[in-house]
């Protein structure tokens, strides 16, 4: 979802881009335009081996090898002309650019991520930068993309890439998933992305595509299977460039054309090859969609009185926070688990901050 835009297919520097550590949503879920990368699926380089027919048919996860080309080439060439232009898929944004849009697009829309990845940059143009500054202050730049647990691990992983790394987002892939809050997606998408490697990245677009165009079925699990994985090392190209492209024009076909709803199947350019297509569309078997609610759940409270605490600058009494929910007990839960999770700072006489250190 955050790849770069539009260079030659052969430079794997080219490949700087840059979506999940969010709940795990369902597999009909509109995640477009966001990642769900909560799977945070364990991928990692091809075992070289292909899967499906010869050319011009739906692949068979269980058919013996063959070549994955025929998809490679039609999608790779389609996002050449259709990959939006993004800033953190542009060259200058850089590593740090790229992690911090896959932290921040974890279950949160593009066009709610660009302006606070503007700012956010801007502030904290290094993870250095980041790192100096206490964590409240990352919450309080958070502001509504929701989630704001992501604001203290992109924190932390700052923190760990200043001490450990000097400062520089590193490339290889174990170093990055032994960072703080970053799981194996994370791990993967900014070892593709950024650095041009080659990893399988999974986030809910990508299994959408492939298990329409490949398994035949409308929606892929809930969670990540290991059968998914499988197949996604399998569909990767051997080149490390172009197993970069792959990963980042399969993540933005499922994000702009094969939607989780309203998929535009005459805009896809592996349409004649979808298995899913091919028989029928047929409806989802799995477990029932869930829909995701917010009015009156423990998110939302957290969310206000997250609000009163980003505006003051100074500790905020229990009284202030008292008023921004009608409900007395479900207000103490929420508080209680802003505390628990470290997003808020309890002192002393019934005061309360973001969290300093």
């Amino acid at each position: 979802m955050t790849a770069p835009t539009k260079p030659p297919h052969s430079s794997p520097a080219d490949a700087a881009s840059g979506p999940s550590l969010g709940e795990q949503s369902s597999p009909g879920a509109t995640t477009d335009p966001t990642h769900d990368a909560s799977a945070d699926a364990t991928p990692g380089p091809g075992t070289g081996t292909t899967v499906g027919p010869a050319p011009g048919g739906p692949v068979d996860p269980t058919a013996g090898p063959a070549s994955g080309a025929h998809l490679h080439t039609p999608v790779i060439d389609w996002f050449e002309d259709h990959a939006r232009d993004l800033p953190w898929r542009r060259p200058e944004a850089g590593a740090w650019g790229v992690m911090v849009s896959e932290f921040m697009l974890q279950q949160t829309p593009v066009s709610r991520v660009l302006p606070v990845y503007e700012q956010w940059l801007a502030r904290w143009p290094r993870p250095a930068d980041l790192a100096a500054d206490a964590p409240g202050e990352a919450v309080r730049a958070w502001g509504r993309l929701g989630y704001p647990r992501r604001a203290l691990r992109l924190h932390g992983a700052a923190v760990a890439i200043t001490e450990r790394h000097g400062g520089d987002v590193p490339s290889d892939h174990a170093q990055l998933l032994a960072l703080p809050g970053i799981g194996e997606y994370t791990a993967a998408a900014v070892a593709s992305f950024a650095y041009g490697q080659r990893h399988a990245v999974l986030d809910t677009n990508v299994r959408r595509v492939f298990a329409r165009a490949v398994t035949g079925v409308q929606y892929p699990p809930n969670a990540t299977t290991a059968a998914e994985r499988k197949l996604a090392r399998a569909l990767l190209p051997e080149d490390e460039a172009t197993a970069a492209r792959w990963a980042a024009a399969s993540m933005e076909l499922g994000a702009l054309v094969c939607t989780a709803k309203n998929e535009t199947c005459h805009r896809c350019p592996i349409t004649a090859q979808c298995a899913w297509r091919l028989a029928g569309k047929p409806d989802h078997e799995g477990p029932p969609r869930r829909g995701q609610t917010y009015a009156g759940t423990d998110r939302q409270v957290r969310g206000k009185l997250l609000a009163v605490l980003r505006d003051a600058h100074t500790p905020v009494p229990q009284a202030v926070l008292d008023r921004v929910w009608h409900e007395p007990v479900q207000r103490a839960r929420a508080l209680d688990g802003l505390v628990a999770d470290g997003l808020v700072e309890p002192l002393p006489g019934g005061l309360y901050r973001l969290p300093l250190t």
